[in-house]
């Protein structure tokens, strides 16, 4: 099967989406749009699939992959909405406590994206756990279109209690080192920065196109940040300035990487706005970035 890419897709088609992704539009205000891209054997319906995930074309590591061991479980969270679902892979060879990983989703819950994302964690000899937003409106529905419309439901407060209590779950395990890291896309990008003003004990926060704290919270980052911005991506990057000069002035140590010429979700491989080269980039600084910091042996 072909992979579509970013330069398949008119910039303004690609805009479009992102408003329609990020809830801006509806359904019906994006296939209007879109109409004026319909050509010949490809309706604004059609371009709408070819735009959204194809999971099974992206997963790199099998949820059956006999090197890692995978559990659903619950944990508590008080100040949030009192139990949380969600998953948790680990090396099936490890036989001591590992540094570990929070992966915080993008705006549709704990996808099997998401899912495959704390597979390949745990194949780089990370215990990775994904929390699902989701848990109190009944999970993740398998349906990307019906996850969007749940999520505008949350009550955003109390979700992000949800993955601070998750972070603080995680970091308390008996099989974890000590060491916690956090990784975010999108909505869960920004979950990263949150968690990186919210917990001192945090190791280390690498936030993907996520949107940032006000600037007041930048004195309150304590954890080593790494931040990944997608080239193309106004919408994010344009509060950036302003939070870096808040890093700065509260001496945080931060290293930011811009794309060129990527789209929002760069690092996502189930959609066409996937830049191959640019995320294998972004994540070996990532990998890298957890391995100085979580001190993985």
């Amino acid at each position: 099967m072909t992979r579509l890419t970013a330069q398949d897709f008119d910039q303004e088609l690609l805009i479009l989406f992102d408003a329609y992704v990020h809830g801006t539009i509806d359904r019906r205000g994006f296939l209007a749009g879109a109409q004026k891209f319909a050509v010949a054997g490809m309706s604004a319906s059609l371009l709408l699939a070819a735009l959204s995930p194809n999971f099974a074309l992206a997963q790199q590591v099998s949820p059956s992959d006999p090197r890692l061991k995978t559990e659903r479980l619950a944990y508590p969270s008080s100040d949030g909405h009192g139990t949380v679902n969600g998953y948790l892979a680990r090396p099936a060879s490890a036989s001591g406590p590992l540094p570990t990983i929070l992966v915080a989703h993008e705006n549709r819950g704990l996808n099997p994206h998401i899912e495959d994302i704390a597979r390949r964690l745990a194949l780089d000899g990370f215990m990775a756990f994904a929390p699902d937003a989701l848990t109190p409106l009944g999970g993740y529905p398998g349906d990307e279109d019906k996850a969007r419309q749940l999520f505008a439901k949350l009550d955003q407060a109390k979700t992000r209690e949800d993955f601070v209590a998750g972070a603080r779950y995680l970091k308390g395990r008996a099989d974890c080192s000590g060491k916690l890291g956090v990784v975010g896309f999108c909505w869960g990008g920004g979950i990263a920065h949150v968690l990186a003003t919210r917990l001192p004990e945090l190791d280390a926060a690498v936030p993907f196109y996520g949107n940032h704290p006000p600037a007041e919270e930048a004195a309150k980052v304590k954890a080593p940040l790494l931040i990944h911005f997608a080239g193309v991506d106004e919408r994010i990057n344009a509060a950036w300035p302003a939070y870096e000069a808040a890093l700065k002035a509260a001496g945080a140590h931060y290293t930011a990487h811009v794309y060129a010429g990527t789209q929002h979700g760069f690092n996502n491989d189930t959609t066409p706005r996937f830049d191959a080269a640019s995320a294998k980039l972004a994540w070996e600084r990532t990998l890298a970035f957890f391995d100085k910091n979580l001190q993985r042996a």
